[in-house]
């Protein structure tokens, strides 16, 4: 790619840790309980790459990310398996202590489990949790699709879950009614189609923060229709748009209470020859990144 001076490339913006910042990246390349086949653990790599083709300026909001500190902590070595979680737990909670927001990059969806414990700590009771995903992940057993209900387990209640962009046909009658019997805020991807993200992240970050603890946003990008995101093994025809998950990932950053998000269920191996999907996961760095820097200064 050719240089500019006058164009700063947000891979050159992500500097290299360790070091206090208002946002910070850890690669945690979850892939080894997945339900389906994935080469999710080469995503963090791919997403860092990709950053490479945007710049740090946001017209929309008339922000240039140049402006904050954004630290990449690396990656979480083998993160699958007990030992990995709690290796994961420790490096997010070491990275949170030094950063405004923490942004994960999965990995399948299996990251969401350690991630929020590593910045939740003790306060997991008066946390919350926001989802964008098209399945409730309340399998039974340790999977790619029991992350939300293990966190339940662990101390986190139910009523402090709302799960954004719920599918059909791509979650059971009986793992729905799990979801009604604990208490979890449902908002299907049927209601978007008549509300703006800007009301239904207002009315999530509500509802998760009821108890005034730390928010953790998941963004499972498989919340997306098919089309846009080929890299997402579970993805279906009918999902959300990319511009609707960036504008999540945005008002996400910019709440105060959101203390860490992830990116999930990417996987780089199987993306389309244009890189759409791996590109989209990092527009949506940029995007939290532009909701940090949006809150920092009041806006």
């Amino acid at each position: 790619m050719t240089q500019d001076e006058r164009w700063t490339r947000a891979a050159d913006w992500l500097r290299p840790g360790p070091g206090t910042g208002d946002l910070a990246v850890v690669g945690v390349p979850a892939y080894r309980t997945s339900i389906s086949a994935t080469g999710a653990h080469a995503t963090p790599g791919a997403i860092r790459s990709a950053l490479a083709r945007y710049s740090t300026y946001s017209w929309a909001h008339d922000i240039d990310l140049a402006d904050i500190v954004a630290i990449d902590a690396g990656d979480v070595d083998e993160p699958d398996g007990p030992e990995g979680e709690a290796r994961v737990a420790a490096r997010i909670r070491e990275v949170a202590e030094a950063a405004t927001l923490v942004m994960a990059l999965g990995g399948d969806n299996s990251l969401t489990y350690g991630v929020a414990l590593g910045v939740w700590g003790v306060r997991i009771a008066s946390a919350g949790l926001v989802t964008l995903d098209a399945h409730h992940d309340l399998r039974d057993g340790v999977s790619n699709g029991s992350p939300v209900r293990r966190l339940i387990d662990a101390g986190l209640p139910g009523s402090h879950v709302v799960q954004i962009g719920i599918a059909d046909f791509s979650n059971s009658a009986q793992y729905a009614a799990r979801a009604r019997d604990l208490g979890i805020t449902v908002i299907t991807r049927g209601a978007l189609r008549h509300r703006p993200m800007t009301d239904v992240m207002a009315e999530a970050i509500a509802i998760a923060g009821t108890a005034g603890g730390p928010i953790h946003v998941d963004l499972d990008v498989d919340v997306c229709d098919r089309s846009v995101v080929p890299g997402c093994p579970a993805a279906a025809p009918g999902g959300i748009s990319a511009d609707e998950l960036r504008q999540a990932a945005f008002l996400a950053g910019r709440s105060p209470r959101v203390e860490s998000m992830d990116i999930a269920e990417i996987d780089a191996t199987a993306d389309a020859p244009d890189g759409r999907t791996v590109r989209l996961g990092a527009l949506c760095i940029l995007e939290a990144a532009c909701g940090v820097a949006s809150r920092l200064k009041g806006a």
